[in-house]
């Protein structure tokens, strides 16, 4: 029997804001739930009356209230949340008005700046001035070309308090890709860096922002953002739109004023990857992602007003519109902007002894990356108040658990979760008051109805299949931008298993509960006919010193598919017989023989998306010869001319 890596104490659990909800319904319903499994049973089967306590527990103000808390069809989609309720989102992340810091913002050349909440709201209130004169009301789109600074974040506000739409790329996003975005949503203003640091390294963005700007021809206002290029002047932007730089356009004072709009009214808008074409624009209701991250936060992250908040993302992540949500909570929020590993692997575990963070976010690949560093941070650094540790964008390697329990911190809950941009959340994802088991996420999350599917449509648990919701839940998008019909949205989720639905994770339900990802599905390998999830492969391929990283493909050949392993390795060393057969004997020794790569190709580099996710169907289409549609979604596309016409993979 699998013991678990680590176990709350009964005095930690019932000090966790997931017990005292538990007590909450136990009492408001009369109920004896015991557990979290009881909790999350009843909160799918009583959704009405779980949301509703969602509500009242986090203190959700409704300006209007609602006709009831859930109207709904046969089937999804075909759900109203909290009908008739109006409310405004940014108010929400601004009731703490005090000197109580709400954003510590931190650059990789060290700088560092702070607002307290009742700064933050005479921000807000100066920009929502600017924007409401530069013609934003209810509707009207504001995009974001930003790093992730409190400026961004203060534009977010500005614009949720207007009841107007919100939507941001990072300036790392090739200019197409930016293009392809905002092109589509026609903001009417446009708020932008003139330059970004990364790595050690300024770069002036000024070029690249009027080549975007040539392509919104609708737009009316350019607010400038200097950052790291303070030399800059309006007059250098070629746009048709008025153009200001960010301190002469608006004056920090004042009460900011929230205007009420419907619990679906558009918040934010999201994009899918673009790997495969033109983005799709996922659009996200105010209520339904408030509600969600208030829970999620709250309860499954424990996030309370003494808590140091950060997770490391750009905002052209949904991991930033998750992040910011914890103003909600009261909480002080980390921002950094920068590469993670400048000057060295350890920059962000300095920064959780800098600003005491208590909930620290990150990807699966940096946890793996520092591992592969050799970083020892029990060792080297004092971690006090760091209580969780959440991981995401990937499936978290099992030897990753060992590693954060082992050289990291060992009274930790380590939060492997899983949701993503189509809606703004997570289906499965951390949970204070459970143990944490090897190389599984610990639970669904609370009102969402997920299960593990079959092929025929029956739910399995202890075998892999397709992860599917099987009801509605707040956080469904309310759709795709300008999907008049709606056929696009049904299409993307609902094809699976009509009325279902399912985004192509590739998942295994736990006998006891937790969740394992084994991969996207479309990306599944199928030698003769076994389906093999990736990250079967590269949870192996990890353990071996001389492999920095890895990538796997399931190749056409001989009527049949064959499974090929592209790996990047450490400098200096060479892909021999010798390391070729170490990673086959790791690979059979700890899965199945169907696992083992036909072949083993090194690479100097694998393509991933600007949010760090590796691409294994724009590999793919490449070794085949087919053409990658957008690969102005990739932040180094370069890297796919590594894959093309390779003799390896003509024998």
């Amino acid at each position: 029997m699998q013991q678990p890596l680590w176990t709350p104490t009964a005095e930690r659990i019932s000090a966790t804001r997931m017990d005292a909800f538990r007590r909450f319904v136990n009492c408001r319903h009369g109920l004896d739930l015991a557990d979290y499994a009881a909790l999350h049973a009843w909160s799918v089967s009583e959704r009405e009356a779980f949301w509703q306590a969602i509500a009242e527990v986090f203190d959700i103000r409704f300006s209007q209230q609602p006709r009831a808390v859930l109207e709904e069809g046969a089937a999804m989609p075909s759900a109203h949340w909290f009908p008739g309720a109006t409310l405004n989102f940014a108010e929400h992340l601004l009731r703490r008005r005090d000197e109580h810091p709400a954003i510590v913002a931190v650059a990789e050349d060290g700088s560092r700046e702070q607002l307290s909440y009742a700064q933050l709201a005479a921000h807000v209130a100066g920009l929502q001035r600017s924007l409401q004169e530069a013609g934003v009301g209810i509707g009207d789109r504001v995009a974001a070309f930003m790093p992730n600074t409190w400026q961004t974040l203060v534009g977010m506000l500005a614009t949720a308090s207007l009841g107007a739409t919100w939507s941001s790329c990072s300036p790392d996003f090739g200019t197409q890709g930016v293009i392809d975005r905002f092109g589509q949503i026609e903001p009417k203003v446009l708020i932008a860096c003139a330059g970004y640091r990364y790595a050690g390294k300024n770069l002036d963005l000024t070029g690249k922002l009027n080549d975007i700007l040539s392509h919104l021809p609708t737009l009316q206002q350019l607010v400038v953002v200097p950052y790291a290029n303070t030399g800059c002047k309006a007059g250098d932007f070629q746009t048709q739109a008025r153009v200001e730089c960010w301190d002469d356009f608006y004056c920090a004072e004042g009460e900011p004023q929230f205007t009420a709009v419907p619990f679906e009214h558009p918040l934010y808008i999201l994009y899918s990857s673009g790997t495969t074409g033109v983005p799709k624009c996922i659009v996200h209701g105010a209520g339904g992602t408030l509600l969600q991250h208030v829970k999620e936060l709250g309860l499954h992250s424990d996030v309370g007003d003494e808590d140091t908040l950060f997770y490391y993302t750009t905002c052209g992540w949904m991991m930033w519109n998750w992040l910011v949500s914890g103003l909600a909570l009261g909480a002080t929020l980390v921002l950094y902007d920068g590469s993670p590993f400048h000057p060295e692997p350890t920059r962000l575990i300095d920064l959780i002894d800098a600003e005491d963070i208590s909930v620290f976010g990150t990807s699966a690949k940096f946890i793996a990356a520092l591992e592969k560093a050799g970083a020892k941070p029990r060792e080297t650094h004092r971690l006090t108040r760091l209580k969780a540790i959440l991981s995401t964008g990937s499936p978290l390697a099992h030897e990753s658990f060992d590693y954060v329990y082992r050289d990291i911190k060992a009274d930790v809950c380590l939060s492997s979760i899983s949701g993503g941009t189509d809606i703004v959340s997570c289906f499965a994802l951390g949970n204070p008051v459970s143990p944490v088991y090897r190389g599984e996420i610990q639970c669904k999350g609370l009102g969402m109805d997920v299960q593990v599917w079959s092929d025929d449509g029956q739910s399995v648990v202890g075998e892999k299949g397709e992860l599917v919701c099987a009801r509605h839940f707040t956080s469904m998008p309310v759709g795709f931008w300008n999907d008049v019909d709606g056929e696009k949205f049904r299409s993307a989720y609902f094809d699976t298993f009509p009325g279902i639905w399912a985004h192509g994770d590739y998942a295994e339900e736990t006998r006891h509960g937790g969740l394992i990802i084994h991969g996207r599905s479309d990306a599944v390998l199928n030698p003769g006919g076994v389906r093999i999830g990736t990250a079967e492969i590269y949870r192996q391929v990890e353990k071996i010193e001389q492999v920095l990283e890895s990538i796997a493909i399931g190749q056409q050949w001989d009527g049949d598919v064959r499974v090929v392993l592209f790996v990047r390795l450490r400098d200096g060393v060479r892909l021999d017989d010798a390391l070729q057969k170490q990673i086959c004997q790791v690979i059979r020794a700890n899965t199945t023989p169907r696992h083992v790569p036909a072949r083993i190709v090194a690479v100097a580099d694998i393509p991933r998306t600007i949010s760090g996710k590796i691409v294994e169907l724009a590999v793919r289409n490449v070794v085949h010869g087919q053409p990658v549609k957008n690969t102005d979604a990739l932040a180094n596309p370069q890297a796919l001319e590594l894959y093309r016409d390779l003799p390896q993979l003509r024998e």
